[in-house]
Parts: C-alpha cells; structure tokens; sequence
C-alpha cells in the first residue's frame, strides 16, 4: 500500500487511540481481539502465517520509527552545536582584552590628541564660519548707516553710562549708579530744561549734560531713584509726533 493510503486513515485511527486511556497496550488489545473475533487473520492461512505476517510489519516499521527518531537525534546535536558556537563566538568578541599600564598611557595620548585635534578643527571652523557671517553682515551693511549708532529695543539706544527708550508720547531714560556708592535721592542732581537735560550726583561729575534735539514738556517731566540702584527719568514730549530716528547720536530725542 502506498504511504500516502497508509496515511489517509490517519484521523481516524488518532481518534480511536484517544479513546483508549489504557495507551497503546489497550489499543493493540482492541486490534487484535477485533481481528479474532470479525477476522480469519488467525485461522485463514497456514499454521504460524499470522504471527509471521505480524513480525514482518513490526520489523519494517520499526527500522522506519528508529531511523526517523536517529535523523531527529542527529538534527537536535547540529543546532545544540550551532547554538553553542554562536555563544562562543559572541563571549570571544566581548572579551576585554587586558593591556599593560605603558600600553595605556600611550593608548590614553593618543586618544588625547584625535580629541584635541577635533577640538582645534572645531574651533576654526566655528570662527570661520562667524568670520564669513560677519563680512556678509557688512557687506550688506548700507552705506548711509555705517557709524550710526544701532537702536535697542525700546527704539532707543544703549550708551555707556545710560540708556533710554521712548514712546510716542514720553522718553524714559535709565541711568545705573556704581555698585560701591550708597546714595539717597538727596544726593541726586536732576535739572530738566525745555532743550536741555542734567543728570548727576552731588559731589561728582554730571553724568549726563546736554542739549535735547526738540522741547520737552517740564512740568509732566519727572525723576524717581529705583532702589538706589538707578535714576529713572521720564520726560513727557512736547509734540506727540511718533518715534524718531534714534541712529547717529547719542542724544534723547522727542
């Protein structure tokens, strides 16, 4: 019988097998006792033809149950080879591999140097790179506004030792006091005329002394001293004109 007949009644021998719960002694028991009592299989042919038929197919089927069980075994030991390789392998790629102490100082200066030299490439590349952006920026500079003195964010201008701001209607000027003086409001110097601004303390040279571009309004002008840290002035505008330019000079405009 072909093995593709033998295994078509597969299913159903499976189920007939689950129900023995004896095992295969119990199955061969009910085999067996099927073939004496609804069979000739013990009496149809020759004395001993039965017995000898039986061990003919055990004999087969046992050669094919252990050469399957040895190709099995055989496979199993290849992939346990495989596995371990592959363990071994990976143990001798991670295995630190020990220096001497001269080996790793030189290892170390070495390290050092790329590191210093990555560094020093860095460095001139970063300058480079501001240096282009710079001669771009004055490339693009106008000439008209070479010189003129830039205007900070409150459309006024940062000076050494003051700055000021302004609105459309008023101009605040900051004025900081060292850090060594302890002074009082007493010891401030603030004189507003229509065109002209001084700002000091007693006993020192005025800080600021100059001409206004335009007037002021010296009644709504005043000054207060912020935690004696800084003199606030805030000087109303005489004409409520909108911003001015506050490049090239260094004077409050309004």
């Amino acid at each position: 019988m072909p093995e593709s007949d033998v295994e078509k009644f597969d299913g159903m021998l499976l189920a007939l097998a689950q129900q023995h719960e004896g095992g295969v002694q119990h199955l061969l028991e009910t085999i067996f006792s099927f073939l004496a009592r609804k069979t000739d299989f013990y009496t149809g042919g020759g004395p001993g033809s039965a017995k000898k038929l039986i061990l003919e197919k055990f004999s087969k089927y046992e050669s094919v149950a252990l050469a399957e069980k040895a190709e099995k075994e055989k496979k199993s030991k290849e992939a346990e080879e495989r596995r371990k390789a592959k363990i071994k392998k990976e143990k001798d790629e991670c295995t630190v591999e020990e220096i001497t102490d001269a080996e790793a100082e030189a290892l170390q200066k070495e390290l050092d140097k790329e590191k210093e030299e990555k560094a020093k490439k860095a460095a001139e590349a970063e300058k480079k790179a501001e240096e282009e952006k710079k001669a771009d920026e004055d490339e693009d500079e106008d000439e008209k506004d070479k010189g003129k003195l830039k205007p900070n964010a409150g459309n006024g201008c940062d000076l050494e030792n003051y700055r000021w701001t302004q609105t459309l209607s008023e101009i605040e000027l900051r004025v900081p006091i060292p850090r060594n003086l302890k002074i009082r409001a007493r010891d401030v110097i603030v004189d507003f005329e229509k065109k002209h601004l001084k700002v000091g303390l007693k006993g020192f040279p005025l800080i600021i002394d100059g001409d206004l571009f335009n007037e002021i309004k010296k009644e709504e002008s005043c000054w207060i001293l912020e935690d004696s840290k800084t003199i606030l002035v805030t000087m109303e505008k005489n004409k409520q004109d909108g911003m001015v330019d506050t490049s090239g000079d260094d004077r409050p405009r309004n």
